[in-house]
């Protein structure tokens, strides 16, 4: 499974609250919930993503509450993935859940620089940034977990597992 789009940096911590604020919660649809995506950190954000593009991000990415609504709203806006150095347990759990690509990589969040070309192959574990021709390298994503993400999350895996009898 591979994924190519332009960069998006943000900072460490970025908890959960600057993902989808607070404010917006009184929904769970996700149209809604992309458009205010980032908004508290990049007010723009949601109107300049494109389809495919990739979020890097430094240590703690996801932190503060449990809300499923975070990955939800980053998915929702375009986002293939997201690439950083380390993320909250709790918004790993729901990434994945939720079918959203999530990479832990140093290395390629040291390099890149927002609007870097960038193409991930999370079966293989392989970053690379195309506009500076380097490559880096990330622990792949088990098979299991690409299943989870190719089914659109855990539910979308189980319905599609009860559908064919499993």
């Amino acid at each position: 499974m591979k994924f190519k789009g332009n960069a998006w940096r943000f900072g460490a911590d970025i908890d959960t609250d600057r993902i989808i604020p607070a404010r917006y919660l009184n929904t769970s649809d996700p149209k809604e919930l992309a458009k205010h995506c980032m908004e508290d950190a990049d007010p723009e954000f949601s109107k300049k993503v494109k389809p495919g593009d990739i979020i890097v991000a430094d240590k703690n990415f996801g932190c503060g509450s449990s809300r499923e609504h975070a990955p939800i709203a980053i998915k929702a806006c375009g986002i293939s993935c997201v690439i950083a150095k380390s993320f909250a347990r709790i918004f790993y759990r729901n990434a994945f859940n939720l079918g959203l690509p999530i990479l832990e990589c140093s290395q390629a969040v040291d390099s890149i620089d927002e609007g870097n070309l960038i193409e991930v192959d999370i079966g293989r574990g392989v970053i690379k940034n195309i506009t500076k021709k380097e490559s880096y390298s990330s622990r792949p994503i088990p098979p299991f977990m690409q299943e989870l993400i190719d089914a659109g999350g855990l539910m979308a895996k189980v319905k599609r597992g009860l559908r064919r009898g499993r």
